[in-house]
């Protein structure tokens, strides 16, 4: 807890038993009050080691995608109370020591959503981030910063920390349940005023860390380009969007299960 707000971190997952335990181990629990996982449907032992470390966990009943896992723990992270929710990946691939700096930067009042960036302090190249992906990350945040009117230095991060009042507000049913919901995500948040600020994440790569092949990859870009787009037809008045305009959040639950 921080300032008296409850703060939860978030494992959306998917095959990560070789890399959940150590992800876990790194977290600051005198900060962080709860941990929550959902797993998409894993061929792996990722749901049995998450119950012997006492980790709420819930299991789809199919893999629906990386975007519809957030949809899931954000859904229940909200039913639990919290006040500050952090995305972690449970491949080990961001730094967990860098939470309470997160929540924190959103306790504080002065940020509503903040990313660890792998970009800032120039680290992300080195740290051995394929050449083709730094290059369309790149390519895509200058396209994003211009369409968006924003001076980001990535989106595409999966370290992400959000206030509840995001959560709430944002109309997250009416995203893909793929990659690309993260990009549209920002994009909500950023036509919906909400305040962005960043932090500096080491990252590393290895063989468990979760990556996208190339084909899917140029999917997402894609993906990117007409979420930016989008935004941008909307903010001029010439077309609407479902992703850009409020409603109920309708948030579905026969798909999944608590883990008992």
């Amino acid at each position: 807890m921080l300032n008296g707000q409850r703060i939860l971190v978030v494992l959306p997952a998917y095959n990560a038993e070789k890399t959940l335990r150590q992800t876990v181990l790194e977290l600051d629990r005198q900060v962080v009050d709860d941990i929550l996982l959902v797993d998409d449907y894993s061929s792996d032992e990722t749901v049995r080691l998450a119950r012997e470390m006492n980790i709420q966990s819930f299991r789809h009943d199919r893999n629906y995608g990386y975007g519809r896992n957030q949809k899931t723990c954000y859904t229940e992270a909200l039913k639990r109370g919290a006040d500050v929710v952090v995305m972690l990946h449970p491949d080990y691939q961001y730094c967990p020591r860098l939470v309470p700096a997160m929540a924190a930067m959103v306790v504080s009042g002065e940020y509503d959503v903040v990313l660890g960036s792998r970009i800032l302090g120039g680290a992300a190249h080195k740290s051995g981030m394929p050449a083709y992906k730094y290059i369309s990350n790149r390519v895509l945040t200058l396209i994003e910063n211009l369409m968006f009117g924003s001076k980001l230095s990535e989106f595409h991060t999966g370290f992400r920390a959000f206030s509840r009042r995001v959560l709430e507000d944002l109309p997250l049913h009416h995203n893909s349940d793929d990659f690309v919901f993260d990009n549209e995500m920002l994009a909500q948040a950023i036509f919906f005023g909400f305040r962005l600020g960043e932090i500096s994440c080491p990252t590393r790569y290895f063989a468990e860390a979760s990556s996208i092949n190339f084909r899917r990859s140029v999917v997402y870009g894609l993906g990117v380009l007409w979420t930016s787009l989008r935004f941008r037809l909307q903010k001029m008045g010439l077309a609407k969007f479902r992703i850009f305009e409020r409603s109920p959040q309708l948030p579905r639950r026969d798909y999944y299960t608590e883990v008992s």
